[in-house]
């Protein structure tokens, strides 16, 4: 049975996480309901991985496998019946293998703060009035590309064979009114990258310094990393697939 790739946006902010979750509102529900509505037929989609609660991507992905020919005029009909938070960028046939979810490469993060109130971005970034150095965030930032082993990032009850994650970009940048951090790796952990800028912000306002971060790390030990930047302020920026040109 030909097997397709769906590629989503969304923001998170109404929803309970990415995957399919019982008597929860989810990107997934939505996005079955949308093609069970357009096609008449159930749909079973496995995505590419797992996004907390009212974390927004710019680009994920779901695989199916449906024996309809799907075409590119199809994704304006699945629009249509999508709320306004959710859109599909594209359905892609691919080999009748890929997985969505074992074959991603690569995944991209962005999470933005901002330190001077402003409505506008109260809903897709974290309000943190207070002073930081850049450079001593990047710092930080580089320092975590030196470990692998992110057991002290995950959060518990994480049902994982390895906590280890290669980080090939670990950066903060200063983007219009935002800081932020950007970060992408060959994968990731449950609360990983909320957990990593929780505790830079410690870094960056004093309370610890490199030597802290460092020991914190080595730990591996979840109740050393700070957990407390919301979900808002995240978003996943993309996940790469070699056999599947970028679109964002």
């Amino acid at each position: 049975m030909p097997r397709y790739f769906i590629e989503v946006a969304y923001k998170g902010t109404r929803y309970s996480g990415f995957q399919v979750q019982q008597n929860a509102l989810t990107i997934q529900s939505e996005v079955e309901k949308a093609l069970h509505t357009r096609f008449r037929q159930p749909f079973a989609l496995t995505g590419s991985s797992r996004t907390d609660a009212g974390v927004h991507a710019l680009q994920n992905y779901f695989h199916f496998d449906s024996d309809l020919t799907l075409l590119p005029g199809q994704v304006y009909n699945l629009n249509a019946i999508l709320p306004s938070d959710i859109v599909v960028k594209r359905i892609v046939p691919v080999a009748d293998d890929a997985h969505s979810r074992f074959h991603a490469t690569a995944r991209e993060y962005r999470y933005y703060l901002y330190q001077a109130k402003n409505p506008f971005l109260n809903d897709r970034a974290y309000y943190y009035p207070y002073h930081m150095q850049l450079d001593v965030l990047n710092e930080a930032a580089a320092v975590l590309k030196e470990y692998q082993d992110f057991t002290s990032f995950s959060k518990r009850n994480t049902q994982v064979k390895t906590f280890n994650c290669t980080l090939l970009v670990s950066e903060w940048v200063q983007e219009g009114e935002c800081l932020v951090y950007h970060v992408k790796g060959n994968r990731f952990l449950r609360g990983m990258v909320r957990g990593l800028v929780g505790t830079m912000l410690r870094v960056g306002r004093g309370y610890i310094n490199i030597a802290g971060l460092r020991a914190a790390v080595e730990a591996k030990d979840c109740s050393r990393a700070d957990f407390s930047a919301p979900a808002h302020g995240l978003f996943l920026k993309a996940v790469h697939y070699p056999f599947l040109p970028d679109a964002v």
